[in-house]
C-alpha cells in the first residue's frame, strides 16, 4: 500500500494532515474515561486515503459553472468492531471536519474494524480491494498488512452485481412513485422523506453493483461523493451552480431525521418539484451506469 502524497499540492497535504489530527483528537476524546476494556484498549490502526485524491484524478473547480469539487474519502480501521458505532465515536469528528477552518475540502470517512476489512477482502468486495490496491496510508499504528484480496471469477462478479441491481434498483424506483401523491395531498414532509430514501437507495444500488459494498449511512452528501467518485457522470444529477439548489439538496439530506421527528422541518413545493426532477434524473444515470457495468461483466463472464 502506498504512503506518498507527493502527487498532491502542498496545500492538500497540509489539509490532510489536519484531518488526521482532528480524527485522532476526537476519537481519543470519545473513548477517554471509558471503563469498558474495549474502550481502554481502543485504537485507530490505520487511516487510508482512497478515491480520486489517492488515484490522482481529483477535481477542484468551485468557481466554474458546474462548481464540482472532489471530496476526501477515508477508510478508518479500528481494533474493535464496537468502536465503529458512528453516533458514539465519530459524529463529533465529522461535525468538526465540517466546521474547521483549516479543512476546506469536504471529508467523508467510513469506519470498520480490521477484522471486518479483512473479511471483506477475503470475500472479494471490490470496494476494499480497490482501497488496498490504490489507497494511500496517512497513518498506521503498526505495519500489519491487510489481508490479500480474493478475486471473484467473472461469472461470480456478474452474478453478484446482477443480484444487487435486481434487488435494490426497483426499490428505489418504487419509492419515487409515491411522491406525486404525497405532493398532491400537500404532505410535504412525507414527500421529502420518500425522496431522501429514493436517492439513498439509488446510490446504494450503484455502489453495490460497482463495488459490492455500500456504507451504512443515510448521509446523501457522503453517498453522492462515493458514487460520483466511481462515475463522474452522476454529478449531472445535482447542479452546483446555484445556491438555492445546493440549499435544497441539503434540506433533502436532513429529511431522513427531521422530516419525521422535527415539527420545525419545512420544505417548499418549489424545492420538492426540483428535487423530484433531479432524483428522476439520478435514477436514469444510475440505471445507465449500472447496465453498462453489468454488460461488461456479462461479456467477461461469457469469454471466460
Amino acid at each position: 500500500m502506498k504512503t506518498s502524497l507527493d502527487h498532491l499540492p502542498e496545500k492538500k497535504q497540509r489539509e490532510l494532515a489536519r484531518v488526521v489530527n482532528i480524527l485522532h483528537e476526537e476519537f481519543e476524546d470519545a473513548v477517554a474515561g471509558g471503563t469498558a476494556e474495549f474502550k481502554k484498549k481502543g485504537r485507530i490502526l490505520k487511516i487510508i486515503l482512497f478515491g480520486s485524491y489517492a488515484r490522482g484524478d481529483w477535481v477542484d473547480e468551485p468557481h466554474t459553472r458546474k462548481g464540482y469539487r472532489s471530496d476526501y474519502d477515508l477508510l478508518i480501521v479500528v481494533n474493535n468492531r464496537k468502536l465503529t458505532d458512528f453516533a458514539t465515536y465519530w459524529a463529533k469528528a465529522q461535525d468538526r471536519l465540517l466546521r474547521d477552518r483549516g479543512v476546506k475540502t469536504l471529508t467523508n470517512f467510513v469506519v470498520h474494524s480490521r477484522r471486518e476489512v479483512n473479511t471483506a477482502l477475503r470475500e472479494g468486495q471490490y470496494f476494499f480491494s480497490d482501497i488496498r490496491r490504490d489507497g494511500i496510508v496517512l497513518y498506521e499504528l503498526d505495519d500489519e498488512p491487510l489481508a490479500e484480496p480474493k478475486s471473484l471469477t467473472p461469472a461470480e462478479a456478474w452474478r453478484v452485481a446482477t443480484e444487487h441491481f435486481t434487488n435494490h434498483f426497483p426499490f428505489a424506483q418504487g419509492l419515487m412513485r409515491g411522491v406525486p401523491m404525497q405532493m398532491k395531498d400537500r404532505m410535504y414532509k412525507i414527500a421529502a422523506f420518500m425522496l431522501h430514501q429514493a436517492v439513498e437507495q439509488a446510490y446504494a444500488t450503484l455502489l453495490l453493483v460497482l463495488t459490492n459494498y455500500t456504507p451504512s449511512s443515510h448521509n446523501l452528501s457522503f453517498l453522492r461523493g462515493l458514487a460520483e467518485g466511481k462515475d463522474r457522470r452522476l454529478a449531472e444529477a445535482w447542479p452546483r451552480d446555484q445556491h438555492r439548489h445546493t440549499a435544497w439538496f441539503n434540506r433533502l439530506n436532513e429529511a431522513y431525521v427531521k422530516a419525521r421527528y422535527s415539527k420545525h422541518y419545512e420544505i417548499s413545493e418549489e424545492a420538492l418539484v426540483w428535487l423530484a426532477d433531479r432524483t428522476a434524473r439520478l435514477h436514469e444515470l444510475v440505471e445507465q451506469v449500472c447496465r453498462e457495468h453489468l454488460a461488461r461483466l456479462k461479456e467477461a463472464a461469457e469469454r471466460s
